[in-house]
């Protein structure tokens, strides 16, 4: 059995250290604080004597635990990324524990929030284990602190239990995945794995192989600027014309309206003035075919209000960021099986759906390393009312010694 204590110590000492990622940093890390954690990884990797353990001029920290059977085994991976999102911040956490969790509302007491089951629901859950909160001031950083976690308390328990049998383990963790940069720069080769598993996923069970096609789009809207008290027939507000181009997206096809399959536009960010007005928008869809329909669809709206001004009012520049892992997984179905059959045998079951986002193992599957994603355990990520069960930590360690140890039986 897991220790409990020493799983929350592990967690804690974790999310103690501000990893905040940076999107608009052109380095890897982008942020000089994501070195405090996984400095921290690889001399803990260390001291509990794991092999081969390395941190690269990124940043990127890996081992591996070796084969303890004779006969020959594939060698898997367990990967997760240590930097937080800069959605919201992850500096000076003052996590609440709440022991025995009686069902009702959760006050996050740096602040006036209610962790509410009313309104969470998944809440109802976990009546009577350990929920670890934020106070309402930060994030949690769950995403993916707890998937470390995990990742680091599975080895130290193969590595104290021998009589656990498994073929040679590697461990792979990442910066700057919250910002889509966690596997641009991780070396797959010198990784070594035949496939992995990304630990990022969210409530228990959750076992995923498919997420979306991603791109992201800048739109810039070019006016004219004179004095507006004689501005007539001469000023062009950018921002007028941005509000047009919002009005014709689909208006249902956005994060707050859609589900499962449903792919959407989402505009995260804009910032303007009469001159110059820019649109931030990313662009999500698991069917590749509507994927590419959605980018057409941006572009045609641009076409068309150039051509209602007559002039180039509009500039887009949409770049792809990264495409759904299926493709690249279904070849291999039984490394999502093997993780399926482990849940099963812990008592889990399994929720097989799709990402309605991405993780490092979607890129990592199109540079040659298969990489399903499976329940870290956290809710509600990227805010202040992110949380985590404690006994989801331990299950989810529990599911990767379980998987080592399906893997290494022979055929």
């Amino acid at each position: 059995m897991m220790n409990k204590e020493e799983v929350l110590e592990r967690f804690l000492s974790y999310i103690s250290i501000d990893t905040e990622s940076d999107a608009s940093s052109p380095t890897t890390p982008s942020t000089d604080k994501q070195w405090d954690l996984a400095r921290k990884l690889h001399q803990e990797l260390i001291d509990m004597g794991m092999s081969d353990v390395t941190i690269d001029e990124h940043a990127y920290v890996m081992a591996t635990l070796p084969s303890n059977v004779d006969h020959e085994v594939p060698t898997i991976g367990f990967i997760s990324h240590f930097d937080t999102t800069p959605d919201y911040t992850g500096k000076n956490i003052k996590p609440q524990i709440i022991e025995n969790y009686d069902g009702g509302d959760i006050p996050l007491k740096g602040s006036d929030l209610i962790l509410s089951p009313d309104y969470f629901e998944s809440l109802k859950n976990y009546i009577g284990q350990t929920i670890i909160t934020t106070d309402g001031t930060t994030l949690l950083a769950a995403d993916d602190k707890a998937g470390i976690t995990e990742i680091m308390t599975a080895v130290k328990y193969l590595i104290d239990h021998p009589e656990i049998k498994h073929g040679a383990i590697k461990v792979g963790f990442t910066p700057d995945e919250e910002i889509g940069r966690g596997a641009h720069k991780f070396d797959v080769e010198k990784f070594g794995a035949d496939w992995a598993y990304t630990m990022d996923g969210s409530q228990v069970g959750e076992l995923e192989y498919e997420n979306f096609n991603a791109a992201g789009a800048v739109v810039t809207f070019h006016g004219k600027i004179v004095h507006p008290g004689y501005a007539k027939g001469k000023m062009i507000n950018s921002m007028y014309v941005a509000s047009e181009f919002i009005e014709s997206l689909p208006k249902l096809e956005t994060p707050e309206h859609t589900e499962d399959y449903q792919g959407f536009f989402h505009l995260h960010n804009m910032k303007g003035s009469v001159e110059k007005t820019e649109l931030h928008y990313i662009i999500r869809d698991h069917d590749k075919e509507h994927f590419e329909a959605r980018k057409e669809m941006l572009l045609k709206l641009v076409s068309d209000l150039n051509e209602q001004y007559d002039r180039e009012a509009v500039s887009i520049e949409i770049n792809d960021q990264y495409y759904n892992m299926r493709e690249k997984v279904e070849p291999v179905m039984h490394i999502v099986d093997v993780a399926e059959k482990a849940m099963k045998e812990l008592g889990i079951t399994p929720l097989i759906k799709p990402i309605r986002g991405g993780t490092d193992g979607s890129q990592l599957s199109y540079m040659g390393l298969p990489c399903p994603n499976i329940f870290a355990g956290g809710h509600n990520f990227h805010g202040p009312y992110e949380y985590v069960p404690l006994e989801s930590i331990v299950k989810a360690t529990e599911v990767i010694v379980k998987i080592a140890e399906l893997v290494a039986q022979p055929e």
